[in-house]
């Protein structure tokens, strides 16, 4: 097992675009929308988390590069209709190699702390969550090159 060496490559501009979403229970996404969530606002936490998560990528994924980031978009929006969140991040840079992990683990990250800061109300009589579920995360998008950021 071993890093991949990626010192013979020239740096380039790297752009990738991740999203997900979840699944929450009516109730709770009408404490979101009046603000009567506990903790506050979960789109601002999943905001600030995403950007964390990004930066700190190669710090929980054992084989990814530290990488300077030098930008990361972090947008969070409710779908009310189908009872979710959805969750969308973009990472850019000039490196070696390119961002789709760290724009991955941003909107895996913000995703995590959207349930954290709501799973008082997800909860059911049993103290399982029977209807929260993050699903449906992928990168939408990568750009090497050609970028200016």
């Amino acid at each position: 097992m071993r890093q991949v060496y990626v010192g013979d490559k020239p740096v380039a501009y790297r752009e990738a675009v991740a999203e997900g979403y979840i699944r929450l229970r009516r109730e709770t996404i009408d404490k979101i929308l009046s603000g009567e969530v506990e903790k506050g606002d979960p789109l601002t936490v999943a905001r600030l988390a995403g950007v964390v998560g990004a930066k700190t990528t190669s710090q929980i994924l054992l084989l990814c590069h530290n990488i300077r980031i030098e930008a990361v978009e972090l947008d969070a929006w409710i779908e009310k209709e189908s009872q979710r969140i959805g969750v969308r991040a973009r990472v850019k840079t000039h490196e070696k190699t390119g961002v789709e992990m760290e724009a991955l683990t941003a909107v895996v990250t913000a995703l995590l702390n959207i349930w954290d800061t709501v799973k008082q109300y997800e909860k059911d009589e049993n103290g399982q969550y029977p209807t929260t579920l993050i699903e449906t995360i992928k990168v939408v998008s990568k750009i090497k090159g050609g970028g200016s950021g």
